[in-house]
């Protein structure tokens, strides 16, 4: 077992991704594997995200966003949605002082406001209560999908002409970037996805353009910090162009 200073001491501090996404997937794969119900892959995963989040705050990354409910997840069981949903609420209110404490910045994307009031208001107690934290900005895309994100941004600057308060020349990347979920986070540099499905899945569709992408058959409560330093690790190496030639 690799001791977290000596972990940490392998990553090259000077060439860290500033925005890591991760697509979290593998929970029910996980769990089938061992004869167990699906919900425990999902309680198993949330137990891998904390440690990941760990690694983030030690490392100091700037943006780490996971994706952990999408707006396609609404066509699974009812029974598998609802343990999804209770796990989330589960989530918030047991990790956030402890987040807190570590001074993350959390923030939430998607249409969450489409969930319980319940949901809503502990989505919103734990913003508040980060809101003026410094450290890793961690996203949560709940009831999120690129494709929706978009739309929705497409339909805010729209109903802006319609009002008179902005003219269609005057949308530029930046104008359409600031009516995005991610509006306060720098685009993902790096997103990694487990258990071996190599797509992205309708996930930070803009926000991930020139993403470097990491792909391990290591399903999500099998990801170990270990890894997670191997994929940042593997990002340092690569040679990132742009649509540039190499200098």
């Amino acid at each position: 077992m690799i001791k977290d200073e000596e972990l940490l001491n392998r990553v090259d501090k000077s060439k860290l991704p500033r925005h890591v996404a991760i697509i979290m997937d593998g929970n029910g794969r996980w769990a089938s594997y061992r004869g167990l119900l699906r919900s425990a892959g999902h309680s198993a995963g949330v137990k891998t995200l904390k440690k990941i989040l760990t690694v983030a705050v030690n490392l100091k990354l700037e943006a780490l966003t996971v994706y952990a409910f999408s707006t396609e997840n609404w066509k699974r069981p009812h029974a598998e949605v609802d343990f999804l949903l209770h796990l989330f609420s589960e989530y918030l209110e047991k990790e956030k002082r402890e987040m807190h404490e570590k001074n993350v910045r959390i923030n939430f994307l998607g249409r969450w406001e489409e969930f319980s009031t319940g949901i809503q208001n502990q989505i919103r107690d734990a913003t508040s209560l980060m809101k003026n934290n410094t450290g890793v900005k961690f996203s949560i895309a709940a009831n999120y999908g690129g494709q929706d994100e978009i739309l929705r941004a497409a339909q805010k600057l729209a109903d802006d002409v319609a009002k008179g308060k902005i003219s269609p020349a005057q949308i530029t990347s930046e104008l359409f970037e600031s009516a995005l979920d991610t509006c306060e986070l720098p685009p993902v540099d790096l997103l990694i996805r487990t258990s071996g499905d190599l797509r992205i899945s309708n996930f930070l569709l803009w926000q991930a353009a020139y993403a470097e992408l990491w792909f391990t058959n290591t399903t999500w409560p099998e990801f170990s910090p270990e890894e997670f330093v191997d994929a940042l690790i593997d990002f340092s190496k690569r040679d990132r162009r742009f649509g540039g030639l190499s200098s």
